[in-house]
Formats: C-alpha cells, sequence, structure tokens
C-alpha cells in the first residue's frame, strides 16, 4: 500500500475560506489520472495556515470522496505533540489509511525527542504513521538510527524522505531493510531515490500532471528494462515542471500552474503569496514543454 505516485494535494481556497466543491474535483481528478494515493492536509495544503477545524475537514473530505478507491494518508503532524496526537487519532476515527508525521519544526528536539514524540503518538493510534523527514523547514534532521528505533513500534511503517541526500536511501535500507517504505519528498530526484531501492514519492507535481507522474512512477519501479527506459524518457520530460515549482515557495507555483490548466485557483494564505510575474514565465514554459498546454 502506498507506493508509486502519491499526491501532496493543494488546498484550494475562493474568498479566504476552503473551496469545497473544487476540493472535491481534484480529488475525482486524481482518482481518474492514475495516482496511487492523496496525502492531505500537508505543506503544499498548506497546513500550517489551515485552522483545526479547516484541517481536519480537509482530511473528512478526502477519505470521505476517494472512497476507498486509493489511500488517503493524511498529514496530521504538528510541533505540538499533543496536537498531533488529536489530528493522527481523528484521521484514525474517519478512515485514513494512514497518517504522514511532520518531524516537529521550531522546536529543535533532540533524536531522543524526536524518538518520544512519535512514540507518544504511536501509543494513542492504530493507523499506519509515515515519518516526514524534511530538514530544510523543521530544521532537525531525523538519524536512521533514530527511525530504526521507531520501526520496532507498531504503527511506523515508513518515511518521507525530503532530505535530498541520495545516500540516504541505501543507508536506510540497509539498516531498516526492504520492507520499510520510503518514499521520496523531492520530485527531481526520485528516479534516482526509486533506482536505490525507494517505493515511490510523494508528489507536489502531481497535482498538475497526475498521469505522467504515475506513468513515470510505474515504470520507474518496475524489474522490466524497456519499461525503466520509458521511465528515464519521462523522467526527462518531468524535469523542467520539477524545478519550475520550487522557484518560489511551495505551494504558489503549483497553484499557479493548476491556475492556467483550470484545475483551482491560485489563491493562497498569507505569509505566502502569489508568483511573480517572472515565475509565471517559468510555469507556463515548463507547462508547454511537458505538453500539458
Amino acid at each position: 500500500m502506498f507506493k508509486g505516485s502519491n499526491v501532496a494535494l493543494v488546498t484550494p481556497f475562493k474568498n479566504g475560506k476552503l473551496d469545497e466543491d473544487t476540493y472535491i474535483k481534484l480529488i475525482h481528478f486524481h482518482i481518474k489520472n492514475g495516482t496511487n494515493g492523496l496525502v492531505p492536509a500537508g505543506t503544499t495544503g498548506e497546513s500550517p495556515t489551515l485552522s483545526h477545524d479547516e484541517h481536519e475537514k480537509v482530511i473528512e473530505l478526502c477519505v470521505k470522496e476517494s472512497s476507498g478507491k486509493i489511500p488517503v494518508f493524511a498529514g496530521t503532524g504538528s510541533n505540538s505533540t499533543e496536537e498531533a496526537i488529536s489530528l493522527t487519532t481523528h484521521a484514525e476515527k474517519i478512515g485514513a489509511n494512514g497518517a504522514l508525521i511532520v518531524t516537529p519544526y521550531y522546536n529543535k528536539p533532540t533524536q531522543e525527542g524526536l524518538y518520544q514524540h512519535y512514540k507518544a503518538i504511536n501509543d494513542k493510534c492504530g493507523i499506519p504513521i509515515l515519518i516526514y523527514n524534511i530538514p530544510g523547514r523543521s530544521v532537525i534532521d531525523m538519524s536512521v538510527e533514530t527511525m530504526a528505533r521507531l520501526y520496532e513500534l507498531k504503527n511506523i511503517i515508513g518515511v518521507k524522505d525530503a532530505t535530498g541526500d541520495l545516500n540516504r536511501v541505501n543507508k536506510t535500507l540497509e539498516k531498516l531493510g526492504e520492507n520499510f517504505l520510503q518514499l521520496t519528498g523531492n520530485d527531481d530526484n526520485a528516479f534516482e531515490f526509486n533506482k536505490r531501492g525507494g517505493n515511490g514519492a510523494i508528489s507536489v507535481t502531481a497535482n498538475i500532471a497526475p498521469k505522467l507522474c504515475s506513468d513515470f512512477q510505474k515504470f520507474s519501479l518496475s524489474k522490466n528494462s524497456d519499461e525503466n527506459k520509458k521511465a528515464e524518457n519521462l523522467n526527462k520530460i518531468l524535469q523542467p515542471l520539477h524545478h519550475a515549482m520550487f522557484v518560489e515557495s511551495n505551494p504558489s507555483p503549483v497553484k499557479y500552474a493548476a491556475k492556467i490548466l483550470e484545475l483551482c485557483n491560485d489563491d493562497v494564505r498569507l505569509p505566502l503569496v502569489k508568483v511573480t510575474d517572472s515565475t509565471k514565465e517559468i510555469v507556463k514554459k515548463a507547462l508547454h514543454s511537458a505538453k500539458l498546454i
């Protein structure tokens, strides 16, 4: 479960509020276009600026509308352990397939603090948990050794690795084995990530190119050399898109791309702002390059 192309869903807004109708359409758009899993209320979903009620609503709608067709791993992390427990138990109660839990940001816990944070959540819930290791945003980098300790707990099943360090894939595989799920959080390194033993991605680009991303993942995870070659070709097509999505702070560029594709508008919540004119041109060029417009 939860291998391949999993979309880090954007959260559409309209007049400052959650745009439920558009959000529901996005969910069905992904089901139709081969996305393997849905990840609501993560970084790309602007979870830091969602109210607690909105956060829960976003997850509830995703679980309801996906109707078991594809798995939902809900973003339920927080730098408050109690809040992370609350969000995770709620996700479990409404039927999410698992939880994606970011390492606590700002607090700067030690490795022991990280262990105790995840252990406390693990002990209070009964759904699979993916560790979300993103030191570029959280400042803290969870070590492979700490992950190995956590993997001994009942609910910890893997990691979304947004370190950008490809050697980490090999180290994690060697230390924790092939059953420990490794998903990249960096679209641009997904091809090499999978070659080294990764299992897929939680993707920003999949918001706007779900079919390309799901095909790429299918072919890159195949044991067939001809399909691996197809993955290599798709990777070349996707690279300009991956780059364009991070010219400015995520999710502003991907929301602008989604606006061009008439998937949702490009509203983001402060302190994020809409992209500049120069970034708009980069995004348009990347969409043209991938033949999406």
